[in-house]
């Protein structure tokens, strides 16, 4: 037997619900400072390098999100590769 069980709330609801913490200051906090150091970024090895150095746990953590995305859009039956065309 499946149920279907479907809640309409906002996402403040939502986290409020599942007591999660309210992280919009820190996130604002976060935007500003990204968009204070890319005021600087003036080609797109500079913005790559930029990224690898803020994102968590550096490299790694890039690639980790980067294999996760691109497994879920392959889960999903979405191509990856530009024009539609799978990288693989």
């Amino acid at each position: 037997m499946k149920v279907h069980v479907e809640i309409d709330c906002t996402p403040e609801e939502a986290r409020s619900f599942m007591g999660l913490p309210d992280v919009g200051k820190a996130n604002d906090m976060y935007v500003d400072m990204m968009t204070k150091a890319m005021k600087g970024v003036s080609n797109p090895d500079q913005l790559n390098e930029y990224a690898r150095n803020l994102a968590p746990m550096g490299q790694m953590g890039l690639k980790l999100f980067q294999n996760f995305v691109e497994g879920s859009m392959k889960a999903n039956g979405t191509k990856t590769g530009p024009k539609g065309t799978d990288n693989d």
